[in-house]
């Protein structure tokens, strides 16, 4: 079954003609089944590349899934029409008294502050709370990983000395994991962002389980023992443009010599930036969207979702 988007979204014309199987919201009102509830939180400025390509890796799993997308504030976007918000999203207070099967909080372009100095972060620190008891699963990208390890479990990210920018080669670490069924012993996943938890860290908590890493890059893949929460410290879900178009702005704004930008590693051919970027992550990327929503989420939503049968469903009371 496909992901049911609404009709105007422009993500349903753009996967639609990828020969991707997404469904209308008026073709999904005729099918009398279960679908899974997803909503995304987009941190984002760019909401629409955002919502497209998350969009693009749930559109593969056999499931039908209801999406609402979810921004943190009412706040004015320069980089989004406010036609397109006031359209197609809804605000996190709007929603907080619904029940998820799953939640996606995108990354956020705020790699170099301080927590306590974002803005909403008394916001997001509510959304995180709330999804512990609202949501079977949730999967956190990028600086929302960073941020919700720093929230519940007080582990705090170092800032590196380059950005780390590329794709790298990463390995799985426990062979009979859900999570990573049907990954290859290597596979190559995108980063791009300035801080890092270390492994060590990761360690100290034994409720979370590294499940696949990089020499390179460092940890990737962190779920908690009940499969509630994943931190995804990359970027499966980047199209083959993204890091280009990161790394050309980046050299536009003309950043502090600490800050310039250093050429991805990895991506463009004979590593030239005149060069065409290469693309190897797309079939992991989905792959792991689809091991989360069947394994994490679909094997293990009650059926009537609220929050009282939630709890059960992870509990097993």
């Amino acid at each position: 079954m496909p992901i049911k988007i609404p009709d105007q979204l422009p993500a349903l014309s753009i996967l639609g003609n990828e020969n991707i199987f997404v469904m209308s919201e008026h073709r999904a009102a005729n099918q009398d089944i279960r679908p899974m509830e997803m909503a995304i939180l987009n941190l984002m400025p760019n909401k629409i590349e955002t919502e497209v390509q998350i969009l693009r890796m749930l559109s593969n799993t056999p499931l039908q899934i209801n999406i609402d997308l979810v921004r943190i504030h009412a706040n004015p976007s320069k980089n989004t029409p406010t036609s397109h918000l006031e359209s197609f999203y809804r605000l996190f207070d709007d929603i907080k008294d619904k029940q998820y099967d799953g939640l996606i909080v995108t990354g956020a372009p705020l790699g170099l502050m301080d927590y306590q100095d974002v803005s909403y972060w008394s916001k997001i620190q509510e959304v995180f709370d709330w999804a512990q008891n609202n949501v079977v699963s949730t999967l956190y990208l990028c600086w929302a990983a960073h941020a919700a390890l720093y929230h519940h479990y007080g582990l705090d990210r170092r800032l590196r000395d380059k950005k780390l920018s590329g794709v790298y080669r990463h390995q799985i670490n426990q062979a009979h994991e859900k999570l990573t069924r049907g990954f290859d012993d290597e596979f190559w996943v995108p980063h791009s962002r300035y801080a890092e938890v270390s492994r060590e860290d990761y360690e100290s908590v034994s409720n979370l389980n590294i499940l696949a890493e990089s020499d390179e890059s460092g940890v990737y893949l962190v779920a908690s023992e009940d499969k509630r929460q994943v931190y995804v410290t990359g970027h499966p879900e980047y199209d083959p443009q993204t890091l280009d178009e990161e790394y050309r702005r980046d050299l536009a704004a003309n950043l502090s010599p600490e800050l310039a930008p250093a050429i991805p590693v990895n991506y463009y051919r004979q590593d030239n930036p005149a060069n065409a970027p290469t693309s190897k992550w797309r079939s992991h990327g989905s792959l792991l969207f689809n091991n989360w929503i069947n394994y994490y989420v679909y094997q293990i939503t009650p059926y009537q979702l609220d929050a009282e049968h939630i709890q059960t469903s992870i509990t097993g009371d």
